[in-house]
């Protein structure tokens, strides 16, 4: 069997701490694991570190990909790092914020303007830009956005 590349040597307090987390029940599941993880995985414990394999077997939800991660994330970054899950890096900025989406709602339960006989989701993104909410918006966004909050042009 190979040497592990990443040692996971836990004080006093940091044990503490990951038993409080994998008792909680307020954390979640994905914490709790990483948290048993980390107390498995301990070489400071009486008897050293569990192998990967003994500490998958005791966790019962997760794998040995997940034991690997857990063990790299808290050598490279800390504690804190691996207990919590990796930011999204590349999320898309939303084009509707909250005041623009009440406007849109409140635009649809309204009146449609004159010469039409109902919102259509063109005409509710060209309103959108023409009133300075947004520079530029698709009507496929007032579309999901409309299918969010359960409302419907027309």
């Amino acid at each position: 069997m190979p040497t592990k590349k990443y040692h996971v040597a836990l004080s006093q307090q940091d044990r503490q701490q990951l038993a409080r987390v994998a008792a909680s029940t307020k954390k979640s599941t994905q914490e709790r694991a990483r948290a048993r993880i980390l107390l498995l995985a301990d070489t400071n414990q009486e008897g050293g570190g569990h192998s990967d394999g003994a500490i998958v077997k005791a966790v019962r939800s997760t794998s040995a990909q997940t034991v690997h991660r857990t063990r790299r994330r808290f050598a490279e970054q800390g504690l804190q790092a691996a207990l919590k899950h990796k930011e999204q890096q590349n999320r898309k900025k939303r084009l509707l914020d909250g005041k623009a989406e009440a406007h849109l709602v409140a635009l649809v339960c309204g009146t449609a303007p004159d010469g039409h006989k109902r919102w259509s989701l063109n005409l509710l993104k060209d309103t959108l830009i023409e009133q300075g909410f947004v520079d530029s918006v698709s009507h496929e966004t007032v579309r999901q956005t409309l299918k969010k909050t359960n409302s419907s042009p027309g």
